[in-house]
């Protein structure tokens, strides 16, 4: 009985895992690693061109993301090196990455919030509700569900915006991505007993190759994944130094505690 109990709980556990974003599908994995440098470079620009305007990242600030992505923006010494690339990199920033503004119309500063410019209102008629914050998305929803979402979108003429996603049925945002993927089409077969499989089939290509697709959602994937905690670019660091200091501790104070109690034992 008890042995019953364990494998239905496993098991249960396991399809809350697979189906946490809502959909019946199973999550891809999603090869990522935060530490790539040009790879959250490049999800930071794919987040600027294709995310951005609907999508604000509320709790990042544009010098830390660029620091982070290997872009520092304030000179990391005295030199006049450091002060140049500094510069340069400030410049690549307000080319290629803020294009916000403040209200008098001038470039919104480097330390601002990563805010998107649009009308909450007017998201909310165009889309049945406003597009969400995305800088905890990494942590709510997980890199394997982003992965997976980013790859999962297909034609439905009966959803208001033309098409339909199967990791998240029913959704209200548009397939900003297809010029790069271009659009698939879904197929579902019945086993028989009761299961529905579906598959997805390119149907029209986009510009890049599924190979290259992948890899701007891997980017994406990575930078957000990155946005839900930037911590986690040193914590493991910080950890490895906290385990060598609580060892050294570790074995000090067993010294220390046979130092005192010698003339007892």
């Amino acid at each position: 009985m008890k042995k019953q109990l364990l494998i239905a709980l496993s098991t249960a556990l396991l399809s809350s895992s697979l189906l946490a974003a809502g959909g019946g599908i199973e999550l891809e994995k999603a090869p990522i690693d935060v530490h790539d440098k040009s790879s959250l470079q490049n999800g930071l620009r794919y987040y600027t061109n294709y995310c951005a305007g609907c999508h604000s990242l509320s709790s990042s600030r544009y010098n830390r993301v660029a620091k982070d992505a290997g872009m520092a923006v304030v000179p990391i010494d005295d030199s006049d090196e450091a002060a140049t690339l500094a510069d340069a990199n400030a410049k690549l920033m307000y080319e290629n990455i803020v294009f916000t503004t403040d209200k008098e119309g001038k470039p919104v500063n480097l330390g601002s919030l990563m805010h998107s410019s649009i009308n909450k209102d007017d998201a909310a008629n165009w889309f049945g509700a406003p597009p969400p914050d995305l800088s905890l998305v990494g942590r709510s929803r997980g890199s394997d569900w982003i992965y997976t979402y980013l790859k999962s979108f297909y034609l439905d003429p009966k959803r208001p915006v033309g098409v339909n996603n199967t990791a998240f049925p029913n959704v209200g945002m548009p397939h900003v991505l297809w010029e790069l993927q271009g659009w698939q089409t879904l197929e579902e077969h019945d086993d028989g007993h009761g299961h529905v499989e579906q598959t997805l089939h390119l149907s029209q290509p986009g510009t890049m190759s599924p190979a290259e697709y992948d890899v701007v959602v891997r980017d994406l994937t990575n930078f957000l994944t990155y946005v839900s905690e930037p911590a986690q670019l040193h914590r493991k660091t910080y950890g490895i130094f906290t385990m060598i200091f609580l060892a050294f501790f570790t074995v000090l104070a067993y010294m220390l505690k046979k130092e005192y109690w010698k003339d007892i034992h």
